[in-house]
């Protein structure tokens, strides 16, 4: 295999670790969907929505796509339009660092989950 072949198996593998790890999330008292999906040119997020009972939507998502000639890399938790979570975008020359970036993103927008969601849930009730 090639090296540019090389790079998109492990974005590929990168983004199924991610995608994995973000639709585990579950919460017994909220709803929940995950999805993914290409971000044109040269993208993808994956992640997972929650429905609240109230009707809104909290996405814990992840991102990364390539363009002049960076990797970059996003991450959030959004509760409707107020973001709960938004970490600072990583820009890097090499697929590598932005592989490495992807995975540490995703375990940090996974960790608070259940906080956030019980945190939401009691401001309802």
């Amino acid at each position: 295999m090639d090296s540019e072949s090389l790079a998109a198996a492990g974005v590929l593998e990168a983004l199924s670790r991610a995608s994995a790890m973000l639709a585990e999330l579950r919460h017994p008292f909220a709803r929940s969907c995950p999805f993914s999906y290409f971000l044109p040119p040269a993208g993808a997020r994956t992640g997972t929505t929650f429905v609240l009972p109230d009707g809104r939507e909290v996405r814990f998502e992840v991102s990364v796509a390539a363009s002049g000639g960076f990797f970059h890399v996003d991450g959030s938790v959004a509760a409707e339009d107020d973001v709960l979570l938004g970490l600072p975008r990583v820009s890097v020359p090499g697929v590598r660092e932005a592989l490495a970036a992807l995975d540490d993103y995703a375990a940090e927008v996974a960790a608070p989950a259940g906080r956030v969601i019980d945190r939401l849930l009691e401001e309802l009730g």
